[in-house]
Order: C-alpha cells, then structure tokens, then sequence
C-alpha cells in the first residue's frame, strides 16, 4: 500500500492578480463596430440623440406629444449605449446564461413600435403646436423627420436579429463564438 507523502508542496495566490486579470480582459471589440449590429447601434445612437437633441431645444413641455417624443428617444438611446457598451466589449460573452439574440429581437422589435408611436405623434404635432417657418416648427419637423430615420433603423436591426435568433446562416456554435453580430 503506497503511503501518503508527508511533504506536499502547494502554492497559494492573492485575489488581486485574479482582478487585474478581468480588467485587462475588458478591450474593445473593434469588429463589432465594423459589424451591420455595430453600425446601426451607431446610426441609432446619432439619430436618436438628434431626435430627442431637437425636440429639448423647443418647449416641449407644454404639449403631451411631445413628453412622449422625448420619453421615447431619451429611454431607447440610453438603452441602446447599455447594449453598444455590453456588445463593444464582449460582456455578452461574460454572460452566457442570458439569451442574448432572444433580448436583441425583444429589445429591437419593441423599439420599432414605440418609435412609430413617436414618429406618428411627433409629425403629427408639427403643424398643431408651432408657426410655419418658425425655429421651433423647423426642429420639431426635423426630429419627426430624424424619428422616422431612426425607426427604419431599429427595424432593420429588429429583421437582423430575428435571423440571428432564428439562426439563419449559421449554426448554434458560430453564431454563439461569433457573438451573434454578422
């Protein structure tokens, strides 16, 4: 019968190198923002801030619509850096256990509606609430024209990430390394 040893060499390590270690892992992903997902994050982010830019220049706050403009393009663009930042640096590789193409289509498919809501109730008002020709008519017909802009966008977004979570083109092991952006 072989004995235990009585000299058993281990070797310990401190927490802090397990930090530094994550941190460092934490670099951009300069292919997704070359990626379609990456270039229309972008384009929706520019679009969106111009919306909600244009209509914050005009007092808003006396008309309803466009409290719900401003909701809207405010709530999806701050919505859209949380997922920009999750996808630039990997973090949806960090969490593996959420359904990331699942979100994407929920999150793009319910954006697409309330930026019609948007678009529809800010065009709408145009007319109602400013002067023809006046500053405020001018960037109120602007941000309609840019919430129509940045609505087409989410949806093509949306149409992307059905097929990503439909899993055209790709297996489930491609598109899960590949993290689902094409």
């Amino acid at each position: 019968m072989a004995e235990f040893p009585s000299k058993v060499s281990t070797r310990t390590s401190s927490p802090a190198q397990g930090v530094g270690a994550s941190v460092s892992a934490l670099r951009p992903d300069l292919g997704f923002v070359r990626s379609a997902l990456g270039v229309l994050a972008l384009l929706q982010l520019v679009l969106g801030l111009l919306v909600w830019a244009l209509i914050a220049d005009t007092p808003y706050h006396l008309y309803p619509a466009y409290g719900w403009v401003m909701f809207v393009a405010v709530f999806l663009w701050l919505v859209t850096i949380v997922f920009f930042i999750i996808y630039l640096f990997q973090l949806h590789m960090k969490l593996y256990m959420v359904p990331w193409p699942l979100v994407l289509l929920i999150f793009f498919v319910a954006a697409t509606v309330l930026y019609i809501t948007a678009f529809i109730a800010c065009a709408a008002a145009v007319d109602l609430t400013s002067l023809r020709g006046s500053r405020p008519y001018n960037q109120r017909s602007a941000a309609s024209f840019f919430a129509c802009l940045v609505m087409i966008a989410y949806g093509v977004s949306a149409f992307f990430s059905f097929q990503a979570w439909r899993g055209v083109g790709s297996n489930a092991a491609t598109s899960q390394m590949a993290g689902g952006y094409s």
